[in-house]
């Protein structure tokens, strides 16, 4: 992250279109004064074929026809999944290739069809559901791995939905 606003211009996305099909661009810095560029800039500029990613949200774009939906790069796809799975499974420790694994993840949840129109997360309208997939992943590979200081369940999605907090509110 640059944390310097408009570093990415015009120049910069054309020449980043000349040669890859689908430019990506992750305009990470923020707040959205400081992006990088803005999804309108990097989808405009890309004639609608950059796959785009920001610190920040930002709304859908209009561009020739189509909607894009601006991805938001946030740690919290990943962190709350790898900590459910930490605490469910008593894992010995934390490493590397669960970062990875969740990353696979996450992405996995991704359709084409969504890929097509610009998003690279799954949609933060369930994150929770994003999360809880992610932390199976993570779980079960806690348990292949030989981690884990409980006795693995047969259903792990199950198993890790049991525990997640669901408040309730009396009359």
């Amino acid at each position: 992250m640059s944390t310097v606003g408009k570093t990415f211009n015009l120049a910069v996305v054309e020449a980043m279109s000349e040669i890859n099909r689908r430019p990506i661009i992750f305009a990470l810095s923020n707040p959205t004064e400081r992006a990088e560029c803005t999804a309108e800039e990097a989808y405009r500029w890309s004639r609608g074929r950059a796959i785009y990613a920001a610190g920040v949200q930002f709304p859908p774009v209009h561009y020739n026809g189509d909607i894009f939906r601006p991805g938001q790069a946030n740690n919290f796809y990943i962190y709350p999944a790898i900590g459910l799975a930490a605490y469910a499974t008593r894992t010995t420790r934390i490493t590397d290739e669960m970062f990875v694994e969740a990353a696979k993840a996450t992405a996995d949840q991704v359709t084409d069809e969504q890929l097509k129109k610009g998003l690279l997360f799954p949609p933060q309208s369930n994150i929770l559901e994003a999360e809880v997939r992610t932390a199976v992943r993570i779980a079960a590979l806690v348990f292949k791995r030989n981690l884990a200081r409980v006795d693995q369940p047969k259903d792990i999605n199950a198993w890790l939905r049991a525990m997640l907090y669901k408040p309730q509110y009396g009359p």
